[in-house]
């Protein structure tokens, strides 16, 4: 497969930004190749600027839920776009945004529209300090909720590709306040509230982690949390960025019958364009300005733009409920053929990963385990397969809508002959 044009795009790139990237995974490093540069994308399939064909499981981290270029998401954004791109001002596409989203997620009963997954979970934690007045918080290892400095603390996603315990750059006093749990251990969670429960203000978490990989909560995990954090008056955050909407059309709370007092969203909720969502009980939400003293603010915070793509993703999913039905299908078939060709794999709805160690992932112990060469061995022949996956051991695979019966079947195929 020839990448030449691509190269050439990488060196110069290299010129402008670290690492020729906008972003960390996108750099290729942990697989051992230099980055494709993609040109255009419709439905299941990305093409790159050599004119390669890939099948997409990446779907842009999770948003394209429907597949890339939806007609109606792109008659939506290109109507909005008519009416000017931004106002910094009040408009009802907002209004009609926040009533679907409390529609599904009913434990949002107040919502702030922001710009971007770390921006949700950031403020979501600043709103809980000033609700409780505390100042600790609880997250797990390997969970991933952004790049804001107080939870770049044994965070996944890119953190973990690049073997970065924490970030430089953060002073210690933003993390000291950041108290470390381990995911699915009940125990390491009961320690912290015995010594410090009266300090501290939430738990955050992924309720089902995607960013060390997939690894689901194990039974009653998500349930001990709130009844902990209901025992010392402290509050739980679901970081539903990756899980909103693609779980379910209720999300990980709905999909595993927990109610958090707030909720992060990103992804699916701005339809491919730069949204996210953080919302929980109106006491909470109430304290946010101008109503209350946390303060939170942003130019672009539920542009028309995005809105229009938001609205357009939800409706399609609301009509259409059988669109979950087949993800879980389409899913359960790739499972099956990564099971049958021995691999180790997670996977919660249309979220998969797969592992490259000898015991089951449950937690960050765990998926440090992997053998990360033998992953990019993995990636390597996928995509030399028109297969176009995480660039990362400690990402997810994503199915969409759109990916057809030929796809998945040719992508078992694939993967069965993997050796």
């Amino acid at each position: 497969m020839n990448h030449e044009k691509s190269e050439n795009l990488y060196k110069k790139a290299l010129e402008f930004m670290p690492a020729g990237v906008n972003s960390p995974v996108r750099a290729f490093k942990n697989v051992g190749m230099s980055p494709i540069f993609i040109e255009r994308a419709e439905g299941s399939k990305i093409y790159d600027a050599d004119g390669n064909k890939y099948i997409d499981y990446v779907c842009s981290w999770g948003p394209c839920i429907l597949g890339h270029a939806y007609p109606t998401v792109i008659e939506s954004v290109k109507k909005a776009c008519e009416s000017g791109l931004t106002f910094g001002a009040c408009h009802k596409g907002e209004i009609e945004l926040a009533e679907l989203i409390k529609k599904h997620f009913p434990a949002m009963e107040m919502l702030r529209l922001v710009n971007s997954g770390t921006e949700a979970v950031m403020s979501a934690v600043r709103a809980s300090r000033g609700y409780t007045h505390r100042d600790k918080i609880v997250k797990f290892e390997g969970c991933y909720h952004g790049h804001s400095d107080g939870l770049l603390v044994k965070g996944g996603s890119g953190l973990l590709t690049n073997s970065i315990p924490d970030s430089a750059g953060v002073p210690e006093g933003y993390t000291k306040n950041t108290l470390l749990a381990k995911y699915n251990n009940t125990e390491s969670v009961e320690k912290l509230f015995e010594k410090y429960g009266n300090e501290i203000a939430c738990i955050v978490v992924e309720p089902c982690s995607a960013n060390m990989g997939v690894v689901p909560p194990q039974e009653n995990f998500l349930k001990f949390l709130r009844d902990i954090t209901k025992k010392y008056n402290s509050l739980l955050i679901f970081d539903e960025v990756i899980t909103g909407f693609r779980l379910g059309i209720g999300g990980a709370s709905e999909y595993y019958g927990v109610k958090p007092d707030l909720i992060t969203l990103g992804k699916i909720v701005g339809g491919g364009m730069p949204l996210a969502v953080y919302g929980g009980k109106r006491e909470i939400m109430e304290c946010v300005a101008p109503l209350g003293s946390v303060y939170q603010a942003g130019t672009l915070s539920g542009n028309p733009v995005a809105v229009s793509a938001g609205i357009a993703t939800i409706k399609t999913l609301e009509s259409n409920p059988e669109i979950y039905s087949g993800l879980e299908r389409k899913s359960a078939m790739l499972e099956s053929a990564m099971k049958s060709a021995g691999l180790n794999v997670n996977r919660a709805g249309s979220l998969i990963t797969v592992f490259f160690n000898d015991e089951k992932v449950t937690d960050y112990d765990t998926a440090k385990k992997s053998d990360t060469k033998r992953y990019a061995e993995y990636f390597s022949y996928l995509l030399e397969n028109n297969i176009y996956t995480a660039p990362s051991q400690f990402e997810a695979m994503f199915v969409s809508d759109a990916h057809t019966d030929e796809d998945i079947e040719y992508t078992c195929e694939v993967i069965k002959k993997f050796r």
